[in-house]
């Protein structure tokens, strides 16, 4: 498969990652239905659960769709730990990143054109368009430090479990579930904290919609998922990929 084509993969399928995780968070998360009186209305949101439920399937639908085809990175992070983890070719690293990049920057845009044709639909709040940030801009009002160490170590993790749902020594055709599960629980976990990035195209695309003050925040979305994934690839790499003998006793064991 060209270049080419692998990067057009991961161009639609980081759109569709962001159109339906950012996309479930502006358009699903607190939709409300018939009036119960006093102002009140029925809760037909599908809240954080929901989110970080959508975010995993985005990961598992194209992990299925794509994988074959590009590897289904969708995140600059994920390109890294790879390359770190000496799965993926340094040079191919660039068209990749650029190719997410576009990918979310589009899905963005999508989401602000349907988001806009409610009536009273403005960027406010502190996560327009469901952008990541971290004081003002954490859902929770987490300061940055915090923020830091989050994004590092739930990359981290998330690089652990690619790297090893992917192994040739694991389970085969199976990768895609642990690999959106775990996106699911990620996102659980760290939604209150940063909006939850784990992917600095994820991060860009939204922010470039919502202000130069977010813009300004998308540096720590480089920043930290980059380095938790390459401390991952590092360390599958050096202590957990198979030697020599061991693939060779594996082998013969097979046989």
């Amino acid at each position: 498969m060209t270049l080419a084509k692998r990067c057009l993969a991961e161009l639609i399928g980081t759109f569709w990652l962001v159109l339906g995780g950012c996309g479930s968070a502006v358009l699903a998360a607190t939709f409300t239905g018939a009036d119960l009186g006093n102002g009140v209305k029925f809760p037909l949101g599908i809240g954080f659960v929901g989110v970080s439920l959508a975010f995993g399937l985005t990961v598992l639908t194209m992990a299925y769709a794509i994988g074959h085809i590009s590897g289904c990175h969708l995140n600059p992070a994920v390109s890294f730990g790879l390359w770190a983890g000496k799965r993926f070719p340094g040079s191919e690293l660039l068209p990749y990143i650029v190719a997410q990049v576009i990918g979310a920057t589009v899905a963005a845009g999508v989401i602000y054109l349907i988001a806009s044709g409610k009536p009273g639909f403005a960027l406010s709040g502190s996560n327009p368009l469901a952008t990541n940030g971290f004081d003002s801009h954490s859902p929770g009002g987490y300061g940055l430090v915090a923020c830091f160490i989050t994004e590092v170590v739930m990359t981290f993790i998330f690089l652990m479990i690619i790297l090893g749902a992917t192994d040739e020594r694991a389970p085969v055709g199976f990768a895609p579930i642990p690999i959106g599960l775990g996106l699911t629980l990620i996102h659980l976990i760290s939604i209150p904290v940063t909006n939850t990035s784990v992917n600095p195209a994820r991060s860009t695309g939204v922010a470039l919609f919502a202000g130069s003050e977010l813009i300004a925040q998308t540096w720590l979305f480089w920043v930290a998922p980059i380095l938790g994934a390459v401390l991952a690839g590092y360390l599958y790499s050096a202590v957990f990929s198979e030697t020599l003998t061991e693939k060779r006793q594996r082998v013969k064991e097979v046989i």
